[in-house]
């Protein structure tokens, strides 16, 4: 099976929670699955931001992004953040490589220009044969959310959105999303077992959900209509179930189903 695992910036900055998942890897590749291990910063990158005195605002869950920024960006995350999670899966046992979308240009990016954030681009061409190189030489690839424009620029990506990109790239059979929240919470804050993307544009409207999980339910939503065949939120305390995610039931988080 084909899995892509997106692990978010909140989750990053738990040393314990980083092992754990990083325990899981050799399991899943035991198990003979291909992984992409998609990874954000977006904590550790607004805590670095205001150490540098720079002001952080976000339009719709997504940073705006200035040149200083994404530079900032680019360091945190395919820096910092990327080498240290390669660091962990490799203490598990599990041979990785730590990259960007923009090495190799496998992730190709266009400007988001509505709203126009600045350097934050959208990912429009995937080029999946160097990730199935990787596969091939045994080698979990784990990809930071910048990618390159057709210009020159680097561009920060919304983790969520890039690994729904890769998702959908890879025919992926299921796209796991580990977070710092127990799941999609209802009006009454009690997590969603199940949800119908069909019911994300009332949920919005009503603003019931808000903020960070507004791309990533746009991502999920995404990745289903364009053929990936699973889509969960996780809660990222509960990595240990990821190992036999195929064939056992999962009592956590929220499977996002299509119609």
């Amino acid at each position: 099976m084909k899995l892509v695992l997106k692990i978010g910036g909140a989750a990053l900055d738990d040393r314990e929670l980083v092992g754990k998942f990083a325990k899981t890897i050799p399991d899943l590749c035991r198990e003979g699955h291909k992984l992409v291990i998609v990874h954000g910063g977006g904590a550790a990158l607004s805590r670095t931001l205001k150490q540098l005195g720079c002001e952080t605002t976000f339009v719709d869950g997504l940073r705006v992004t200035d040149s200083k920024t994404r530079d900032v960006a680019m360091m945190v995350l395919a820096g910092q953040l990327n080498k240290q999670l390669v660091a962990a899966i490799g203490d598990a046992g599990q041979p990785s490589i730590g990259i960007c979308g923009g090495d190799l240009r496998m992730f190709r990016a266009t400007r988001k220009k509505k709203p126009d954030l600045g350097y934050v681009g959208e990912i429009c061409t995937v080029d999946f044969a160097w990730i199935e190189r990787l596969w091939s030489a045994g080698v979990v690839p784990v990809v930071a959310s910048l990618a390159l424009g057709f210009d020159g620029e680097y561009y920060n990506v919304n983790a969520d959105q890039m690994a729904s990109a890769c998702a959908v790239a890879c025919g992926a059979d299921a796209l796991v999303y580990l977070t710092d929240v127990a799941g999609v919470k209802d009006a009454e804050g009690a997590v969603i077992r199940w949800l119908d993307v069909n019911g994300i544009a009332a949920m919005v409207e009503e603003a019931t959900v808000s903020g960070g999980m507004l791309p990533k339910l746009e991502a999920c939503t995404r990745a289903l209509k364009k053929g990936v065949t699973r889509v969960r939120i996780l809660p990222a305390t509960r990595a240990e179930v990821l190992p036999g995610f195929f064939t056992h039931p999962i009592d956590c988080g929220t499977e996002v189903i299509a119609s």
